[in-house]
């Protein structure tokens, strides 16, 4: 019995022992097996992410010799019809944009295929036209192969003109369209809409949600802020040369063919009784379109170096609103006058037409002549000008015609990236480069202001000034710019003990533009450039002038001012410091300013204009005015401040901030004007009163005045508000071009200088504001 029970108890041992081997071994295998298999995921990681990304989705070939057949049955299912109620909103997934990380549209476009009926007919043709287009697309930085990616879908199907493709076949065809999804996020172009005898003016095909950019819509048919109204392309239009006759032989010209009747029977009554319009229709016994013959004489012209001749081009509204003489007209530099109520102008939300051509209402088409007329020369120079940018910049190409509906759209998906009215409607030379600050109404104050002092050698001054500037509640770090390369900057043990980081700074060279360069250690964005010898600002004032840089981010905001202004009689530039009211610079003395500005400075300036500053060691606030303005279009900011301080030398007599800033180099700043002028080309500052004090009075003051802080705004342009002058700025420039000759009514040529008593200095305040009304 206990033997049996001891082989028992051995048998169960032996079990247990020989189950715990198995258990052992399982859990040492998994053990391994996740380990292998980590290692190995950590090293495809690697190597995956040391070879270059793989996209699965091939590029569409537009050259391929063979595209694969896609047969479209008779009975396959339609598209839905175009929704005529489209929206941004309702129509279009903005949520499919962006995806990837992109800040852009994506655009997707369709694999080539030959869509044929059943009988093998192909249901569209091919233009060399359309296939510029989807070039243009799979070139552009909008293009993607992923449709997993795309924001836009373009169908790789020809419809740009209707004449070419079978309406009802297409219609299916896009409904096979892998990613069609009723047309929600597609786009379709289209240059000629409708078929006779209706001429629609949006093409006859069941879009569904799709957007279409097309030529010829009216206001009717046209979908605001979806649908794109492109120009009717002229084949013509490309070949126009821009050379130009000396003069223009005709006032008017009409050269449009298949006029209706009632607009011709009108045209044809002018032409009898006035030589100021050429009316020319088509040869009756020569067929060639390039030959043009006139209304009454019968004598022939060529087309299309008659439109050359004219001032002025008709286009009248015919069966279809989009006519191809619109493009040949713009080619050939004359003005064009539309006469058609409805017609919706290309490109209409972006381009000013108004700033191109002339619109003569079709009731009014009698008085044509009477309203040309009415035109001025300086308006007709302007249309004429324009319109050579524009055809230039947006139509004179298929591959821009493309991009800019592309950019069009582009804006309307991501808005912060949308361009300004000026920079699509003036060439950058007019309103001059952008802004490139984007900044909220009012600057935070939280981050403080960085006061980077430039010095040389002037130690008790620095030290004085550095005891000033810690008082100052918004002071974040000081930047001791040690200019002087002889000798070193004082130990630290002699610098004056502050609450506020300090730093120095050992130049290289003894350079001016050494107060503009973009140190890293400038981490706010708000420096103050200021000399090491202007102790007789308090610390209220600079928190004051700190105050008013939040207000104005994107400016110079400074203390002392000065004026630069045209002698007609010299022509040349002449430059005060004394008291006027207006100012167009300040000091950058003791000035703050973004730290950009500093960057632009040392960067983007004309090199030219840098090595002069540093060659002559002087001017360079003068530079600095000059680059803010180029940039932003606006005039700096003048802070008042009390009109004597104390002098850094104890002992001395009170002395004026401007007579210490000034310095005895104004006989050469006189001439910094000229040169800027020479390496720019054009001048942005806007003589201007705008002024920001803490004391309502100016001029000699009282022993006790008790007056609040106060903000003085003014516009020193005639007198008149900030905001006509921002109309009139363009002219303003204009007549900075071409000092001799004012350019917008109300805005002043350049001031001329007015002198006091034969003196030659300004005028005081009543008289120079007469000068320059």
């Amino acid at each position: 019995m206990a033997a049996e029970t001891l082989l028992k108890t051995s048998k169960q041992s032996k079990y247990i022992s020989y189950r715990k081997i198995l258990y052992h071994r399982f859990f040492v295998g998994l053990l391994l097996f996740i380990l292998i298999s980590l290692v190995l995921s950590i090293a495809c990681n690697i190597f995956a992410g040391s070879a270059p990304r793989v996209d699965f989705h091939e590029s569409v070939n537009l050259d391929a010799v063979s595209v694969p057949v896609s047969t479209i049955l008779r009975s396959s299912v339609k598209s839905s019809p175009r929704v005529v109620n489209c929206t941004y909103w309702s129509c279009f997934n903005v949520y499919k944009c962006g995806r990837g990380g992109h800040d852009k549209i994506t655009i997707y476009v369709y694999p080539l295929k030959d869509y044929t009926t059943e009988d093998d007919d192909s249901i569209s043709r091919f233009s060399r036209e359309f296939y510029e287009i989807l070039h243009t697309i799979k070139n552009s930085k909008y293009y993607t192969s992923s449709p997993d990616e795309a924001c836009l879908l373009v169908p790789s199907i020809d419809t740009l003109n209707q004449n070419y493709f079978n309406k009802e076949y297409v219609s299916r065809a896009l409904q096979s369209l892998e990613h069609w999804n009723n047309g929600e996020n597609h786009l379709i172009f289209n240059m000629v809409a409708g078929v006779a005898p209706n001429y629609n003016t949006v093409i006859d095909l069941n879009t569904s949600k799709a957007i279409i950019a097309g030529a010829g819509f009216d206001t009717w048919t046209f979908r605001y802020g979806f649908d794109i109204s492109l120009p009717l392309y002229s084949h013509i239009a490309q070949d126009i040369d821009s050379t130009q006759p000396e003069q223009k032989n005709y006032l008017i010209v009409s050269a449009q063919l298949n006029i209706p009747e009632d607009y011709l029977a009108e045209l044809q009554n002018i032409a009898s009784s006035s030589n100021d319009l050429l009316l020319l229709d088509s040869c009756k016994m020569n067929v060639d379109y390039k030959k043009r013959c006139e209304y009454t004489t019968g004598k022939v012209f060529d087309y299309p170096d008659v439109l050359k001749e004219g001032m002025f081009c008709l286009i009248v509204r015919s069966a279809r609103l989009a006519q191809s003489i619109l493009l040949d007209i713009l080619a050939s530099q004359c003005i064009p006058i539309i006469i058609a109520d409805t017609i919706v102008m290309p490109f209409n939300s972006h381009v000013d037409w108004n700033r191109i051509a002339l619109f003569v209402p079709e009731e009014n088409i009698r008085s044509l002549v009477k309203i040309v007329h009415s035109v001025s020369k300086e308006r007709r120079g302007e249309l004429y000008w324009q319109l050579r940018w524009v055809y230039e910049r947006y139509f004179s190409s298929i591959e821009k015609i493309t991009l800019t509906t592309l950019e069009i759209i582009n804006e309307k998906v991501f808005p912060l990236a949308a361009r300004m009215y000026e920079e699509w409607n003036m060439p950058e030379h007019i309103y001059g480069p952008v802004n490139p600050l984007f900044l909220p109404v009012t600057a935070p104050k939280s981050p403080g202001f960085t006061a980077v002092i430039l010095t040389y050698d002037r130690v008790d001054s620095l030290f004085t000034l550095v005891r000033q500037l810690v008082r100052t509640p918004s002071l974040a770090k000081i930047l001791v710019v040690w200019n002087n390369q002889k000798k070193p900057p004082p130990p630290a043990s002699e610098w004056p003990v502050v609450n506020k980081p300090l730093k120095v700074i050992r130049t290289k060279e003894n350079k001016l533009s050494n107060r503009f360069y973009p140190y890293d250690e400038i981490e706010t964005e708000c420096q103050l450039t200021i000399d090491d010898d202007i102790v007789m600002l308090t610390p209220d004032e600079l928190e004051f002038g700190f105050d008013v840089w939040r207000e104005f981010p994107d400016r110079i905001v400074g203390f002392p001012s000065r004026l630069h202004v045209w002698d007609n009689v010299t022509s040349s530039w002449k430059y005060y410091s004394e008291w006027t009211n207006q100012i167009s610079m300040v000091l950058t003395g003791a000035a703050f300013h973004h730290k950009i500005w500093s960057w632009y400075y040392t960067h983007r300036m004309p090199a030219a204009v840098r090595a002069w500053v540093d060659d002559n060691f002087n001017c360079e606030d003068i530079a600095m005015n000059f680059l803010v303005a180029n940039v932003t279009r606006k005039p700096p900011i003048k802070v008042s401040w009390p009109l004597t301080a104390t002098s850094p030398d104890v002992g001395a007599p009170p002395q004026d901030l401007v007579v210490v800033l000034h310095a005895p180099h104004a006989g050469r700043r006189a001439r910094v004007g000229r040169r800027q002028l020479q390496l720019r080309g054009h001048r942005h500052e806007l003589p201007r009163r705008q002024r920001h004090q803490e004391t309502a009075h100016q001029g000699d003051p009282p022993q006790k005045v008790q007056m609040p802080r106060m903000h003085e705004h003014g516009d020193a342009i005639s007198g008149r508000a900030s905001h006509v002058a921002a109309l009139c700025v363009r002219g303003a420039v204009r007549a900075r071009i071409r000092p001799h000759g004012a350019a917008c009514r109300g805005v002043p040529r350049g001031p001329p200088a007015v002198p006091r008593d034969g003196g030659g200095g300004p005028a005081r305040v009543p008289r120079h504001r007469r000068a320059v009304r």
